[in-house]
């Protein structure tokens, strides 16, 4: 197992629900965190918010120098500014592993859909972006209500991980493995990485349908 124990984990868009629940749960874990975002005030305020609900270190500020300062980034950007916000930050995230949690989905009056990616997935756009760090996709599946719930103690899902660097989807496996009820599952090659961001909008159906908070599990692992 790898000892994430001593890791920065940057949060880039760290004030949306998803990044700031997955910073409630490491920072439970003792992990230090920091919150990006475009605005370090808003930023802040959040990293306050995470520290009172899960404790331990976290800071706040912009992206840049959330992206500077981490050791491994995650990307949990709205997709709007996904291309825009990575561009921008190609040095500060050079030779550091990041893990792409976007899920590029359209909503109409049928609920939600997977939106074509140029490159063919969040994830790929990813690694065009930063041809100098290490991507890797992950986090897709998560409930961002049932990680802000720190009354739930056990979180029942999996998370698949999916990329071209065994060492670097190892430490994400690692990652999620620190959630207490969470498995990191290697999925795959990046280039797989499109029908696992699909796939949210297959779990949000489910999740409007039955009132829930549904995560994914794998069988026989």
């Amino acid at each position: 197992m790898v000892d994430v124990g001593n890791l920065t984990v940057g949060v880039l868009g760290g004030t949306g629900a998803q990044g700031k629940g997955l910073a409630i749960r490491w920072a439970q874990a003792g992990l230090r965190v920091l919150l990006g975002s475009r605005s370090a005030d808003r930023a802040e305020q959040v990293a306050q918010e995470v520290a009172e609900a899960g404790g331990g270190s976290v800071k706040g500020c912009d992206n840049a120098q959330c992206a500077s300062e981490a050791d491994v980034a995650l990307v949990a950007l709205p997709w709007e500014a996904h291309a825009e916000t990575l561009r921008g930050l190609r040095a500060e995230l050079s030779g550091k592993i990041v893990i792409d949690c976007v899920n590029p989905l359209g909503f109409d009056s049928k609920g939600p859909y997977a939106l074509e990616v140029e490159e063919g997935s969040a994830a790929q756009q990813a690694e065009a972006l930063l041809p100098d760090s290490r991507v890797t996709a992950a986090f897709h599946h998560v409930s961002a209500v049932t990680l802000a719930d720190t009354s739930v103690p056990h979180v029942d899902l999996d998370v698949l991980v999916l990329g071209d660097d065994r060492e670097a989807t190892d430490l994400v496996r690692a990652l999620a493995d620190v959630i207490p009820g969470v498995r990191g599952i290697y999925g795959g090659r990046l280039r797989n990485a499109h029908q696992v961001e699909a796939l949210t909008a297959n779990v949000i159906a489910i999740n409007r349908r039955y009132k829930a908070h549904a995560g994914i599990r794998v069988t026989d692992v």
